[in-house]
């Protein structure tokens, strides 16, 4: 089997309910994976939108998440640190935690979540950016599965 990433609320290339959007609750979706490479210690996840008007913009950075878990649960708080020591970024809206979808205009965008299986969790304080992770993960990801979903505004 692959490593994969999966939601229970939307399926790979399909439409983003309204409840995890700035058009609805703005609560993260709930997000299970499987099948980590061997030798994983830990899982960092990013959300990010790459049709944004001007650069890619990001919507979760997540972090230290440990390799007991697989999966993260519905609406997870907006704070820096979460229960088991696990730690979240800031995004594009300069704040830590999840930031749901908002696309200007009427044209659908992409949200690429990407879980990232890592050897070592990353040596990171919290509420750090999406760079920093990526810094901090370079030599150390195992492997990469990613569920991308759409969102348009109406």
């Amino acid at each position: 089997m692959a490593f994969r990433l999966e939601s229970t609320a939307f399926k790979t290339g399909g439409m983003i309910p309204a409840r995890y959007t700035c058009d609805g609750d703005n609560v993260s979706p709930p997000l299970t994976w499987s099948e980590p490479p061997p030798g994983t210690k830990s899982f960092a996840l990013i959300c990010d939108d790459p049709d944004a008007p001007m650069m890619t913009f990001v919507h979760w950075v997540i972090y230290a998440i440990p390799v007991e878990m697989t999966g993260l649960k519905e609406a997870l708080p907006t704070r820096d640190t979460l229960d088991g020591g696990v730690m979240q970024g800031v995004g594009g809206f300069r704040r830590s935690g999840y930031s749901g979808p908002c696309p200007p205009g009427k044209s659908p965008h992409r949200y690429f979540f990407k879980l990232y299986a890592l050897d070592s969790p990353p040596e990171l304080l919290p509420g750090r950016s999406k760079k920093d992770l990526e810094n901090a993960m370079k030599g150390h990801i195992l492997g990469i599965a990613e569920l991308m979903g759409l969102y348009t505004r109406s």
